[in-house]
């Protein structure tokens, strides 16, 4: 496979599979000096775990991270990062009865048809949500980098079956958000929300929704237009989280409703600097960041594991059978996906930064 590695400066290399021995990241480019702790690294991945028999799939995996390389007496030395987390609570004999049967909506058909049967099928392998634990470990670092310039990256839950939360007053979203296991500002929405899920796997069926991320304290010029611009890049990044099948920048597909006059940002002098009192570029404009926060929306499918009756077909004959899938899955990966979210966010943040000169090789106040 190719198509593993993110990013120029801040590079990051994804490696593993679902049922794999170990699953991880190689963070290459990190400037040394940078003090990060595991604990920092394991406190990410705590909050990508399973949220509860509710939500989230049965599989229990302890998540702890080694560190093989790249850190020493706690901080960062310049070389290459190894992080890596095991697969311990592995169940594979489904996987095998289910073989020659893809799923639908799943990676399973035409991974199969690229790699000629020579892909690790086991609980989707390389397509399975489970690489993104190494997204998250890289995000914990990249979070720890773009901090030492005043940057932050936080994410909320905005919709999940139809249900919308009601927009919180910015200083006070990312606190109110971390409220539920939904985290969702908005605590009556996020009420709704579960009782929806709750239906949907009852009925051995599942939920998609929407994620809205948000980076303050961005300077003004990160991006490199026109191929390398801030939101490609931002776009790419969510793009390689698994069930994500829709990114928009500020007010996004809203802004193809709108007139000139209503999306344009107005500029004013406030306190001798130029300030705008709308964000609806998103905090990007022309590619490259403005100063404002950056705000996007990610939507993500319903997971394709469910319950319900469906109909695929057999390789081996070619015929059509249904398929009913029990096992170990998500019913909702929305909560699951906000610190994954994050993780891209900063990974992106981190990169373009480093580009512009933003950061440099060493960290010398860390």
């Amino acid at each position: 496979m190719t198509g593993n590695s993110l990013g120029e400066r801040f590079v990051v290399t994804s490696f593993g599979e679902s049922h794999g021995r170990e699953i991880g990241i190689v963070i290459d480019g990190c400037p040394a000096g940078l003090e990060v702790a595991a604990s920092d690294i394991q406190r990410e991945l705590q909050r990508r775990q399973p949220t509860g028999e509710l939500f989230s799939t049965q599989r229990k995996e302890a998540d702890q991270v080694e560190i093989s390389s790249g850190m020493f007496k706690g901080h960062t030395t310049g070389a290459p990062i190894h992080l890596s987390v095991s697969n311990l609570d592995v169940r594979s004999e489904g996987y095998e009865e289910r073989r020659h049967t893809p799923r639908p909506g799943q990676a399973d058909l035409v991974a199969r048809l690229k790699y000629g049967g020579h892909e690790d099928y086991r609980g989707g392998g390389r397509f399975s949500a489970r690489v993104t634990v190494g997204f998250v470990a890289a995000g914990a670092v990249a979070k720890k980098l773009i901090s030492t310039i005043g940057m932050e990256v936080y994410a909320h839950t905005v919709e999940i079956a139809g249900v919308h939360a009601g927009k919180a007053p910015p200083d006070e979203e990312a606190k109110a958000a971390r409220g539920n296991v939904l985290s969702c500002a908005d605590s009556q929405a996020a009420e709704k929300m579960t009782e929806a899920i709750a239906d949907a796997k009852k009925r051995g069926d599942t939920l998609g929704g929407v994620v809205e991320v948000v980076a303050t304290g961005v300077p003004v010029g990160l991006g490199e237009p026109v191929f390398d611009n801030l939101d490609g890049d931002l776009g790419k990044a969510f793009f390689s989280i698994p069930s994500v099948k829709a990114v928009e920048m500020g007010a996004g597909f809203q802004s193809a409703k709108m007139r000139g006059s209503e999306y344009n940002d107005p500029l004013m002098v406030r306190e001798g600097k130029v300030h705008s009192p709308t964000n609806n570029a998103g905090g990007i404009t022309g590619g490259l960041s403005n100063g404002q926060p950056i705000v996007c929306r990610i939507a993500l499918r319903p997971p394709s594991s469910i319950a319900i009756r469906q109909t695929t077909v057999n390789i081996q004959t070619m015929s059509e059978q249904p398929l009913s899938i029990k096992g170990r899955f998500d019913a909702c990966v929305v909560p699951r996906a906000i610190p994954i979210v994050e993780a891209m966010m900063a990974t992106v943040l981190a990169d373009h930064s480093l580009r512009a000169g933003l950061i440099g090789p060493v960290l010398s106040n860390s």
